[in-house]
């Protein structure tokens, strides 16, 4: 008897996913556990294997489309046998869903006009597409491209625009040779042009759950200044040793951190609505820019680990991030975020509360200033940091009681170095 496979949750967040890839063909024999399509969630593209066997019947979700968690994603059976019906029960609940969720004509509300000036030249609403819409250039504004999936995300990556590029492949296909070999200019001087791209899942969650957090949990921000010769002293001292792995700053900043942490519970808080969760353990974000958006790694205990395990953690979540193989109990879990763009050349900046934590830490770079010391200025190196707090969860003194902690560390370095600290 045919059995449907389901569009998978995946994550905690996901509530849709696309198919990356098939790995089977209508007609293919699946076992249990074989490896039937990659499933690209908010956070990483995933394997998934099949639960069921049989004569795979039925592709409900094509390669590169999108569909919600528990739609129908494929259907197995006996060889031959007839699907129609169970995609005519699928279609009729999903229409009776709909139409539970729809609002009567009697009890929805009489909109209300407001009058409004007319403006003087007319305006035209751009209709959503499902599928990306490239560049519109003159003439050739109706023209349609043929391009491989690789070519065209190498000409994105360049900023290339593809109507003015030759195919030679298949019936003037752009392929990727046509756009390693392109010379000509991207754009013509006064046609306007652009491109609309689909929002990606992983786009879409992280603006889901960032309006949640602006808008829901009362942001309050707090900077210091934080002088940072010692701890670049420190990590010269430390990475010229017999120890093969090198530490950077940000490891720096992760220790310093998760001990501060230990030393203010308060701040290693979460707020979930009728109760706030203080945490004994220390599992500290970091967040990593990846093609798409931002993805937290998570490094557990980190108040437990040396600075060289803390580096070699980062480093390899990140690698795995930008992936996109990241495994949900690699991501899930955070009870703070730290955000540094300080190796970008940011010199500070706010960030957004990563929920459900209670707060952030944005990090700047370290800034060769003027600063004054036992009365005379001198150069000196100082990072600015800001600490951005869920007032439901933590308080102005709460939160400053933790980065002039946070501070004396990092201006103090040798009170993280105890034997076991590198």
């Amino acid at each position: 008897m045919a059995e449907i496979v389901r569009m998978p949750k995946l994550s905690d967040t996901m509530t849709e996913g696309v198919v990356a890839e098939w790995h089977k063909n209508v007609g293919d024999n699946i076992e249990s556990g074989e490896l039937l399509a990659e499933i690209e969630t908010d956070k990483a593209t995933m394997e998934f294997e099949s639960f069921q066997e049989g004569v795979l019947l039925h592709i409900g979700v094509e390669k590169g489309q999108t569909a919600p968690v528990d739609s129908v994603l494929a259907i197995l059976g006996e060889k031959g046998e007839d699907v129609s019906k169970i995609l005519k029960a699928e279609a009729e609940n999903a229409n009776t869903k709909e139409d539970k969720k729809s609002p009567t004509p009697e009890k929805m509300d009489t909109p209300k006009v407001t009058p409004s000036v007319t403006p003087s030249q007319p305006i035209v609403a751009a209709q959503p597409t499902s599928s990306p819409v490239m560049p519109a250039v003159g003439s050739l504004q109706n023209v349609e491209v043929k391009v491989s999936p690789l070519a065209k995300k190498l000409a994105e990556e360049r900023g290339i625009n593809l109507r003015f590029i030759k195919g030679t492949g298949t019936d003037g296909r752009i392929v990727k040779r046509d756009v390693d070999n392109y010379q000509g200019k991207s754009t013509v001087s006064g046609v306007e042009s652009f491109v609309d791209h689909p929002v990606s899942q992983m786009r879409k969650v992280i603006a889901q759950r960032l309006s949640e957090s602006k808008f829901t949990a009362p942001h309050f921000y707090l900077t210091v200044s934080i002088d940072m010769d010692n701890a670049i002293n420190a990590r010269k001292s430390i990475n010229k040793s017999i120890i093969p792995s090198k530490i950077s700053f940000n490891d720096l900043v992760v220790k310093a951190v998760a001990v501060s942490l230990k030393d203010h519970p308060k701040v290693n808080a979460s707020w979930y609505g009728d109760f706030i969760r203080y945490n004994d353990h220390v599992h500290i974000g970091v967040a990593v820019a990846v093609d798409e958006g931002l993805l937290v790694p998570v490094i557990r205990f980190a108040d437990e680990k040396p600075l060289t395990q803390i580096g070699e953690e980062v480093k390899y979540f990140a690698q795995k991030a930008k992936d996109k193989k990241l495994q949900p109990e690699e991501w899930e879990g955070n009870t703070f975020t730290i955000s540094n763009l300080g190796m970008f050349g940011i010199d500070e900046f706010t960030a957004i509360v990563n929920p459900p934590d209670a707060c952030i830490l944005a990090i700047g770079g370290i800034q060769q200033v003027p600063v004054v010391k036992e009365g005379e200025v001198v150069p000196g190196n100082v990072m600015k940091v800001t600490l951005s707090c869920d007032h439901r969860v933590v308080d102005g003194a709460v939160g400053s009681a933790f980065l002039n902690t946070f501070k004396n560390y990092l201006e103090n370095p040798v009170l993280l170095l105890g034997r076991d600290s590198i």
